[in-house]
């Protein structure tokens, strides 16, 4: 039975030899043309097919007796050339420039099956004889042609694929054909690309040869046919390890031949799945995203995979073939993810739940499992991502952000998964890929993962779990190797039980889970995080350290901060250009942090007074481990009480007894801070 790759050809050719027109969009145009040109020429697409045009014996001696060295120069080549698919179905034949084939090279069963049809030496596969074929049209157009399946006009080829390329000498003349054949369904999509390149590498050893180069440099070239391809090529036998490799595979890993071969292929390409089934099953595989661990780093290529088979059909090995992916995509992976610029040395702080939080995103950046931060907005929770993926693995690798939450619903699917052209209205010719293709080899930060639709949870769900993406509109996976961390400020074991949030997905993401506390439960943090920020922007606006008034810090201390740390970031680069340089006062505070704020209640405005959280912050200066940060806090603890005693006394008209009440302790007390404090009555 023949197994046909394109249902769609052979219905298009059913069509055509039935009289009906070619279908452009299904035929390739040089196809149709040749279909055209043996319409034309009366071949019989169901009787035709097996050449009756032959040489006798002794008509082709004197064809190979006139194109010996033409034939000296190819058997080397052809050979090479075999040697890559050995065992897999495949043929390798020469013919003249009038399509007479005179050297022929390949496994026993095909060559039975190739002499039943004359597809052997002395005879002609010009298309006029047995229509559209791999020698006859690429003589017809003089341009390299791969023609498979019902591509061929004949009914008794269809079974075939042909990969033919034209040689030419110097002047452009036509001087034979070198094709490749064999099975449409053992056929590669490199196939082509490897008799040109030997075709290539043939015209060089003719000049060579015509101009009485030393022959050491003719077998040189004759065995390094496989060199010129345009791609890396990596030769691997059955136990993976490396025993050939091409001139563009040594730069893309950066290492001589010489020092890669015998190695394993896992020390260059990792523990590939892909690769392991090529050579334990015999699978091929093609147009796969892998990343390539070289001295230099780690580079994210496009590689496919074709098994080599022994005369016997037992597997042998593998070849494999490589490409960086192309720059144009290397600058969007670049251009798509924010630079991970942060590192664990940023994030400040001394509160215990922070610490707890810092101290397991560290063992989630010696993991590979996924992680789930949870927090407020404002906390730092992409600051966390940043430092989990600086100090992992990944770190020469993309990091890439999306915010499911900033993205219409109808769009994430595309921006996570990437189209292919002309996959919906307004999708790009080219297609775009999506943020897994471009977080390859590093990491994909999924923030605000709570607000994703549960249409993509579906999606994302899968491609969790397999590893693999397709593009909408696509019809093939990608593999692709890629860290999740993912982002939210809802409690997602609640949208769950909402059925928000698939129970599924929550339970795959929530391995590692880190939740940052709000800035007012870490209020100890606030006058460390001020001076950090304040000394950071200063620098960032250009502008000198200004004083800071001691009240500042205080009202900082006493806000609810319902933005978090970003909030902070924000007041203080606005208290930096209000003051002018004139230093920093109250009156550069926004109105809702000295203004008592309508929302918060009572009992929590009581909470945070000024006498309790005095005692608050006394009592953390004791988990401090600097001494230098233990002495700045109750420094600036007792500035703020000595200025609060003074405002109280002034409002009191120094009355000790009205302050004393007013403050809720008795005058003794009262008299004991004022001379503790230096504050002297008039």
């Amino acid at each position: 039975m023949t197994k046909d790759i394109a249902p769609e050809i052979t219905q298009a050719w059913n069509r055509f030899v039935s009289g009906a027109a070619i279908d452009d969009g299904i035929v390739r145009a040089e196809v149709a043309a040749s279909w055209q040109r043996c319409s034309e020429a009366s071949v019989n697409p169901y009787h035709n097919g097996v050449s009756h045009l032959l040489l006798d014996q002794r008509q082709l001696e004197d064809l190979r007796a006139k194109k010996r060295s033409l034939l000296q120069i190819a058997r080397l080549f052809m050979t090479n050339l075999y040697r890559f698919v050995a065992g897999s179905g495949f043929i390798v034949m020469l013919s003249d420039e009038h399509g007479y084939i005179m050297e022929v090279i390949g496994d026993r069963e095909t060559m039975t099956v190739a002499t039943q049809l004359n597809l052997s030496q002395g005879a002609s596969w010009v298309e006029e004889e047995v229509g559209t074929n791999g020698i006859g049209t690429a003589l017809a157009t003089q341009k390299p042609v791969q023609i498979s399946g019902a591509e061929h006009y004949c009914q008794k080829v269809h079974f075939w694929t042909c990969s033919a390329a034209p040689i030419l000498d110097s002047q452009g003349k036509i001087m034979g054909v070198l094709q490749m054949s064999g099975p449409n369904w053992k056929t590669h999509e490199h196939t082509l690309g490897m008799v040109v390149a030997a075709v290539e590498a043939f015209k060089i050893q003719i000049r060579a040869h015509l101009k009485n180069r030393d022959l050491s440099l003719l077998n040189n070239r004759l065995k390094n046919v496989i060199l010129t391809v345009s791609e890396g090529i990596i030769v691997l036998n059955k136990g993976g390890l490396i025993e050939q490799i091409n001139p563009i595979a040594e730069t893309i890993l950066h290492q001589p031949e010489a020092e890669i071969k015998g190695n394993p292929i896992t020390k260059y390409l990792g523990k590939s799945a892909l690769i392991q089934e090529m050579l334990a099953e015999g699978k091929s595989f093609k147009s796969s995203e892998i990343t390539t661990y070289t001295p230099k780093g780690s580079t994210n290529c496009l590689s496919s995979g074709k098994p080599v088979r022994d005369d016997k059909g037992d597997l042998s090995g593998g070849v494999l073939f490589i490409n960086p992916i192309p720059r144009n995509k290397h600058c969007a992976n670049r251009g798509s993810g924010a630079p991970a610029a942060y590192e664990f040395s940023a994030i400040i702080g001394v509160n215990k739940e922070l610490q707890k939080g810092i101290e397991l995103a560290k063992i989630a950046a010696t993991s590979k499992s996924h992680v789930l931060i949870q927090g407020e907005s404002g906390t730092g929770k992409e600051v966390f991502a940043q430092a989990i993926h600086n100090s992992s693995s990944r770190r020469n690798g993309p990091f890439v952000p999306i915010n499911c939450g900033a993205i219409p619903r109808e769009l994430i699917g595309s921006e996570l998964f990437g189209y292919e052209g002309g996959a919906f209205t307004g999708a790009k010719s080219g297609g775009r890929p999506g943020k897994f293709e471009l977080a390859a080899g590093g990491t994909l930060f999924l923030d605000e993962i709570g607000d994703m639709p549960l249409e993509q949870q579906v999606a994302l769900l899968r491609v969790l779990q397999d590893k693999r993406v397709m593009r909408i509109g696509g019809y093939q996976s990608v593999l692709v190797d890629v860290r999740i961390i993912c982002a939210t400020n809802k409690n997602l074991r609640e949208e769950v039980r909402k059925g928000n949030f698939r129970q599924d997905l929550f339970f795959r993401l929530n391995v590692l889970n880190i939740s940052l506390p709000p800035l007012r439960e870490r209020r100890e943090d606030i006058p460390l995080l001020f001076r950090a920020f304040y000394k950071e922007l200063c620098t960032k606006l250009g502008v000198n350290l200004l004083p800071v008034d001691s009240r500042v810090v205080t009202y900082l201390s006493q806000y609810h901060w319902p933005g978090n740390v970003r909030e902070l970031q924000n007041v203080i680069e606005r208290m930096v250009n209000l003051a002018q340089g004139q230093g920093i006062r109250p009156e550069h505070l926004p109105d809702e942090i000295l203004l008592p704020d309508p929302s918060v209640s009572q009992p929590e405005r009581e909470r945070f007074s000024d006498s309790a959280k005095r005692l608050n912050a006394l009592n953390k200066v004791n988990t401090l481990t600097n001494d230098q940060d233990k002495l700045s806090i109750k420094k600036l603890l007792a500035r703020n009480e000595r200025q609060e005693i003074i405002n109280k006394l002034l409002t009191c008209q120094g009355n000790i007894s009205h302050t004393a009440k007013e403050m809720g302790i008795s005058r003794n007390s009262l008299y004991k801070k004022l001379k503790k404090l230096e504050i002297t009555l008039r």
